[in-house]
């Protein structure tokens, strides 16, 4: 049974987590790749997947729903105009989760998210 199962909590409450991952999935589409923890790489990984998916259909409608997700107009026009020709044959896994050396205040895993 999956009853209060969610995704991460990431020590934060409702709002700050929500303002983390539109940023950090923004920093994602616009810079195409972003050095975070393992932990948000993972859990905005479905954000960005779905958000080019949602972009591939180029409509008015998907725009809309794409400015639900993002806070920025250039992540959306990006996304419409540049990544989802891009991803036009591709059936998914449009991003890459790369290993790197432990940060060094903490030990947190850092990571590398980038576009394929």
């Amino acid at each position: 049974m999956r009853h209060r199962v969610k995704g991460a909590i990431l020590s934060r409450t409702k709002g700050p987590r929500t303002a983390l991952l539109r940023n950090l999935a923004t920093s994602v589409v616009l810079y195409e790749k972003v050095k975070t923890t393992k932990a948000k790489a993972k859990f905005v990984r479905p954000l960005v997947e779905k958000a080019i998916t949602i972009g591939r259909a180029g409509t008015l409608a998907s725009r809309r729903q794409l400015h639900t997700m993002f806070t920025l107009e250039n992540a959306i026009k990006k996304i419409v105009e540049e990544l989802a020709p891009k991803y036009k044959g591709r059936a998914g896994g449009y991003t890459r989760i790369v290993p790197l050396k432990r940060r060094e205040g903490d030990a947190a895993e850092m990571v590398q998210i980038e576009l394929v």
